[in-house]
């Protein structure tokens, strides 16, 4: 990468679409190379945080911490959506909003970024319940998916503390279609696992961006988690595909997470462990490693010889 993409001002764009009567919000930051030679990447976020906090966060004298401008600076198109029922995308449907939806909100976006740069095979990167919708998007729309990442993802939950305790909670996430937020609760996103992983600076920043587009969000998919997986199926999944998990990240047992890799039919396939690194990856201290794993795993040559 040159100097002037590793430094250039990488600016972004608001852009709408509709999925039927529901309106979603869209956030593009193209490559500074002007070419998107590399691709163009949709980032896909977790149950309880908007996209633009999850994948552009802003804190000075920190530019790399927004995943959007390092992968716009090193010649990729980026593109997140707000979920229906998280940020700015609507919010008004007395429903759950469960991983099946936020699929369905996946397609919508995508056809909206063919339609409006012609792009039509994506690199697929989703976290935590992100992952599980990016799964299934991959899984209902193989054509639109080259390369899908699974950041914090979990197939039947066997074995994950997280979801155990989740689960105490389940006649809650019944009882109510959305689940209140704030920053004690972000807090505990850094602390439940590993406390250390991240730092505490980046933590209240990532805390603020959250709360500054919502002071509750839906419980669709914490319902799912606890009580439906699995909802995907590894065999359905015809896309390269990488497993990423940190090492401490309680929302999958590595057990778990093997057998749903073993069950891909696509030989080009990776499992990475990510040292140090506890549930919420991209805002740790060492995202840096994220970074390199999934930027080496998009721009990984395509098999010649596939036998």
């Amino acid at each position: 990468m040159d100097q002037t993409a590793a430094t250039a001002a990488i600016s972004g764009k608001e852009h709408w679409t509709r999925k039927g009567d529901v309106k979603l919000f869209l956030w593009e930051k193209k490559a500074a190379d002007g070419k998107g030679a590399n691709g163009t990447v949709l980032f896909v976020h977790g149950s309880s945080m908007a996209s633009q906090p999850t994948f552009d966060l802003q804190v000075p004298g920190r530019p790399d911490l927004s995943a959007m401008d390092w992968f716009a600076r090193r010649g990729f198109n980026t593109w997140c959506v707000d979920m229906e029922g998280y940020g700015r995308s609507d919010k008004s449907r007395d429903i759950y909003f469960d991983i099946a939806n936020g699929a369905d909100d996946l397609a919508a976006a995508s056809d909206y970024i063919t339609k409006t740069t012609g792009t039509r095979q994506f690199l697929v990167y989703g976290i935590s319940s992100g992952a599980l919708r990016a799964a299934m998007f991959a899984e209902r729309h193989p054509d639109r998916v080259s390369r899908l990442a699974l950041d914090a993802f979990v197939w039947t939950g066997k074995g994950s503390p997280t979801l155990a305790e989740r689960a105490k909670k389940l006649d809650q996430w019944k009882a109510h279609k959305r689940r209140p937020i704030d920053r004690a609760f972000m807090h505990s996103i850094f602390n439940r696992d590993h406390p250390g992983c991240a730092e505490n600076e980046v933590v209240e920043a990532f805390a603020d961006a959250v709360l500054a587009l919502d002071d509750s969000v839906p419980t669709g998919t914490y319902l799912d988690m606890c009580a439906n997986l699995p909802v995907v199926d590894p065999a359905k999944i015809k896309a390269a595909t990488i497993i990423m998990r940190g090492q401490w990240d309680g929302i999958a047992s590595v057990e778990d997470l093997l057998d749903f890799f073993s069950r891909l039919p696509n030989p080009d396939k990776q499992f990475a462990v990510m040292a140090g690194i506890s549930h919420a990856s991209f805002q740790q201290i060492n995202y840096r490693t994220v970074y390199h794993i999934l930027h080496s795993f998009f721009t990984q040559p395509e098999p010649i010889y596939r036998g």
